[in-house]
């Protein structure tokens, strides 16, 4: 037999260990069981670490071994749910075929039936050791082992497991592998799949995919589009369905979310590794491997065989002739990149100003556009390109007064004014000392520190261009959304009111959305959210909030009889948690950064639906657990007004006591205070 050891440094470590463990029984003294080490395994597995220690061949057979340990590094011996789901080798790129691309073949995989698994020795120290008969195994290819512990318990049955995926790639003879074939990372997948939740059937990892569904997997079930680097495309483009009915052929299931958030920018995905770090050596494959069985997992309407939509062609063996690196990404990504330098080129400064009148006030706000450099720039002369410059005023930054419609109690609602529409200055706004200038008169401010002497106004530009450059708007320019702004300001003359940003950094938006995401962009100017309308937190950490948000998304709504919510509820509804997320599997810390429980103490009474308030704790909670039958009986027992009138869930904002049990987290929001 020939053994090969990949970590020696973890297993000279363990040998240590079960050396000076051994002969040690219990506290008297007496010798331990022959060839069954002493020492402490782990009684709780919070995180299970698992990593494949030895690799050897004999026979057709491969003997690894699992090493398993918890977040301690403590042995975690007695699992039950540990399976090999898969061995794989790796192709080089051409080997199967002039142009084709690296891939994976599967010399064994797991029984479905649980009774026909591999089943480990478990060898009580934190080891365990799988024999698997392996076909066509090839010594000069690389070896992926993909291992899979599910959701389960230990042999008592009592102490929880989470479940764990690890693919580890070895040489053909057991060292470290000397190439591989990722080219995404499953980090990147989980910025917007929560990390260790299933992303489709129950797997967690893109490496466990793609050892599954492998090219010739696919093709020996007439299903090419089943094999991976076709479908991974395939479930996040729109272009066509997925997932056949298997007597109709019909195509069950589209991908119109999950294009609307990467909207075929590769890079999303595709995001280069860290120079230096040696991961992710392949991730460039996506530009300097073009295939047919990728391509048309976006482009339908090619047929390549047939010489429909693109040249004809049998293989892959011509496809790198026109199409290089180069040439690839910037057909892919030209777009995207461009997008970006041009609103990149321009800025906004805004402030506002009030003053008292006989009448109550005025409040002018001054807007100006600036380019690259921070110069001021001309407002007259960037009339003509300007589709729209909208601003959004209210009063209240944390808890805006103002309603989207009328508040049911001041008469109030937001003031928006559209001081550019299509090139054309709008009569309300001027243009003094090369800036946009508005004035909004009699703002409900309220007393001096209250948070009601602060107004502020969120301001959304449109610019017509041609890609790379300004134009003069008109009928089929296109324009793209710019950088937002956020002002404030007092009636007092004091500093102003903030909302808080502790709770959600905009940045948690664009690990899904992307960094260039026009927010609104189909009803509004759009909103590019920046670092423009960030502030420093006491940590020295530029955070970009959502708090220009509240001035549509108010306490009251935004109109929708009852289903356009507060941006507390808003938020929560559109994206969810777990099994009714937006993305199955969403949890909390995928938006979250922290709780921040003291902003309830400064709001009142939500929207909650037609004509009917909430008291906003429960209120926010319910905008997820309103299934719930217990809910609101529950809620109401600590309190809380649900569907009430406006004036009883503002009587009762101070009577709700649910934090005096319910002690929520961001990684644990069900948590309670024992």
């Amino acid at each position: 037999m020939n053994v090969k050891n990949n970590k020696f440094a973890l297993l000279l470590a363990a040998s240590a260990v079960s050396l000076a463990l051994t002969g040690c029984g219990g506290d008297d003294g007496t010798d331990g069981n022959s060839g069954n080490p002493g020492g402490s395994a782990a009684n709780v597995v919070n995180v299970l670490n698992l990593d494949v220690t030895k690799v050897s061949y004999q026979d057709g057979m491969s003997t690894i071994e699992v090493f398993a340990t918890n977040e301690e590094d403590l042995p975690v011996v007695g699992l039950k749910d540990l399976e090999v789901k898969a061995v794989a080798q790796l192709t080089p790129q051409g080997a199967t075929g002039a142009g084709n691309s690296a891939q994976w073949q599967a010399t064994y995989s797991s029984p479905r039936s649980y009774s026909d698994k591999l089943k480990p020795v478990d060898l009580k120290n934190g080891n365990y050791s799988f024999t698997i008969p392996i076909e066509d195994y090839n010594s000069d290819l690389t070896q992926r082992y993909n291992i899979i512990a599910s959701a389960s318990t230990l042999q008592d049955g009592v102490t929880s497991v989470p479940r764990t995926e690890l693919s580890e790639d070895f040489s053909g003879d057991g060292y470290q592998a000397l190439y591989t074939k990722d080219i995404v990372s499953t980090e990147t997948c989980a910025s917007c799949h929560a990390t260790g939740e299933a992303i489709y059937h129950s797997y967690t990892s893109a490496e466990t995919c793609a050892s599954c569904h492998t090219q010739e997997w696919a093709e020996d079930r007439d299903k090419p589009e089943l094999a991976f680097t076709h479908l991974v495309h395939n479930v996040h483009n729109s272009a066509k369905g997925y997932k056949a009915d298997r007597d109709t052929g019909e195509l069950t299931k589209d991908a119109v979310k999950a294009h609307a958030l990467l909207q075929d920018n590769c890079q999303t995905c595709h995001i280069a590794p860290e120079d230096g770090s040696g991961e992710l050596t392949e991730w460039g494959n996506w530009t300097r491997v073009p295939t047919m069985e990728t391509c048309t997992s976006c482009h339908v309407d090619i047929d390549f065989k047939a010489g429909k939509g693109h040249s004809q062609q049998n293989d892959n063996s011509n496809c790198i002739a026109c199409h290089n690196a180069s040439w690839t990404e910037e057909l892919h990504m030209s777009g995207f990149v461009e997008k970006k330098a041009l609103i990149d080129q321009y800025a906004m400064e805004a402030t506002l100003t009030a003053v008292a009148t006989d009448a109550g006030s005025d409040t002018t706000l001054s807007i100006t556009i600036t380019g690259a450099d921070g110069a001021a720039i001309d407002a007259a002369t960037l009339l003509t390109s300007i589709e729209q410059l909208e601003s959004i005023t209210n009063v209240g930054p944390n808890f805006p007064v103002m309603g989207y419609k009328d508040n049911p109690e001041t008469g109030e609602h937001k003031v928006l004014i559209n001081l550019v529409k299509n090139g054309t200055l709008d009569e309300d706004a001027s243009i003094v000392d090369g800036k946009f200038v508005t004035t909004i008169t009699n703002l409900p401010y309220g007393e001096v520190g209250a948070d009601t002497d602060t107004a502020f106004s969120f301001i959304g530009l449109t610019l017509c261009n041609d890609g790379t450059a300004l134009v003069a708007c008109g009928e089929g320019v296109d324009s793209t959304s710019m950088k937002a702004e956020l002002a404030h300001g007092t009636l007092s003359g004091e500093a102003p009111s903030v909302r808080h940003t502790d709770s959600v950094n905009f940045g948690a938006c664009e690990s899904c959305h992307g960094t260039e995401w026009e927010l609104h962009e189909k009803y509004h100017a759009g909103f590019v959210m920046t670092e423009q309308l960030g502030r420093v937190n006491e940590a020295g950490e530029m955070i970009v909030g959502i708090d220009g948000c509240t001035s549509c998304h108010t306490p009251d709504g935004i109109g929708y009889s009852g289903q356009g919510l507060a941006i507390e509820m808003k938020l929560h509804k559109t994206h969810s948690q777990g099994d009714y997320a937006a993305i199955k599997g969403m949890n909390c810390s995928q938006c979250h950064n922290d709780f921040n429980f003291d902003a309830f103490k400064v709001k009142g009474a939500l929207a909650t639906s037609s004509g009917k308030y909430s008291t906003p704790i429960a209120a926010t909670c319910g905008s997820c657990h309103s299934y719930s039958d217990s809910f609101k009986p529950h809620a109401e027992g600590q309190g809380a007004i649900i569907d009430g009138s406006y004036a009883a869930a503002n009587d009762a904002v101070q009577l709700e006591t649910c934090f005096l049990c319910h002690n929520p987290s961001i990684n644990n929001h069900t948590a309670v205070k024992m």
